[in-house]
């Protein structure tokens, strides 16, 4: 309790800096005043409809990201596992790509993350048409990895059909994942999707420390293993579909932050639940704060970003497994 007290704590600290970090220049007192009180015109519009819905969707998806590599390295018992196994995120950049590859993406606000949702729902599908045939862990891993070789494909081919450059811009400018440019529309779209993967993944806080003994163990507690299985990729579905829907694909928090967490808990998959959504929440917003900062002329895709972190970690972590095995 006191773990989730204190990453909550530094997420909202991390939520407020976010609202007073950017290239306009207001002070703490206008920036409070845009807020809550209306202020002027432009530090209300600053506030209401840029700032605000960034900070929201940082700590939203942030929290998906986390929770959502929490569950799935306690259900998959695979340390190395994260949200884009189980081939939800590539199909939904995939659903995006198609959007703006059909010239839809600027005839309706909705027209993108409409597209990110039917890719998203279609991985879930496929996921849960094999849950529901009592397939095994191993099952859905190979078809998730099967899902985001397709969806990578079809995206390069794409990409390599683009009718103009301009266009190609877009979509690899999308692919790479950011808050910037989101407005409160996005946020209403987005975030009662996520809380609906929040509550089925909490759903299954009892059947993932059952699995930490095996599934042949957690039948034998009482676990039934295709609930389990939905609960889970059903949440993660929902959760990150809603995500990437947004924001663009954000890769690697759901690797990173339960690795950081869980030698502060119990151990037990359900402990880090919790910690690791919070955890999330305030590592994405640190990493868009930063991408705000580390370039004066602009600022880096948050998705970039956490690749840089993520992308040596995931090494880092491949080669202790290695030597944990000799």
């Amino acid at each position: 309790m006191k773990l989730s007290i204190s990453l909550a704590m530094l997420a909202l600290a991390l939520f407020i800096l976010s609202l007073l970090v950017g290239p306009a220049a207001l002070g703490i007192g206008d920036s409070i005043a845009g807020l809550f009180a209306g202020g002027g015109e432009a530090a209300a519009i600053i506030m209401r409809e840029i700032r605000l819905p960034r900070a929201l969707l940082g700590l939203a998806i942030g929290f998906s990201l986390g929770l959502s590599g929490a569950v799935l390295q306690g259900f998959l018992r695979n340390p190395l596992a994260e949200p884009g196994v189980i081939g939800v995120s590539s199909m939904a950049a995939l659903g995006a790509v198609a959007v703006f590859y059909s010239g839809l993406a600027g005839s309706s606000l909705y027209a993108l993350p409409a597209g990110a949702l039917i890719g998203a729902l279609a991985a879930v599908l496929i996921l849960l048409a094999i849950a529901a045939r009592q397939g095994s862990t191993l099952t859905l891993i190979l078809a998730g990895v099967a899902l985001s070789s397709l969806a990578g494909a079809l995206t390069s081919l794409v990409l390599n059909l683009s009718p103009n450059p301009f266009a190609a811009y877009e979509i690899i400018f999308w692919l790479l994942g950011s808050l910037k440019d989101r407005s409160m529309e996005h946020v209403l779209l987005a975030l009662p999707l996520m809380a609906a993967g929040w509550l089925l993944i909490a759903l299954s806080a009892r059947a993932i420390d059952a699995l930490s003994l095996g599934e042949e163990a957690a039948g034998n507690l009482g676990i039934h293993m295709g609930r389990a299985r939905f609960l889970i990729v059903a949440g993660v579905a929902l959760s990150v579909g809603a995500a990437t829907a947004v924001a663009g694909t954000i890769g690697f928090i759901g690797l990173v932050v339960p690795h950081l967490i869980r030698p502060l808990t119990n151990r037990m998959p359900s402990s880090l639940l919790l910690p690791a959504g919070l955890g999330g929440a305030a590592l994405l917003l640190a990493a868009d704060i930063a991408a705000r900062l580390v370039l004066p002329a602009g600022e880096l895709n948050v998705g970039v970003l956490t690749a840089l972190i993520g992308a040596p970690f995931f090494l880092w972590l491949v080669i202790r497994a290695r030597r944990e095995m000799l």
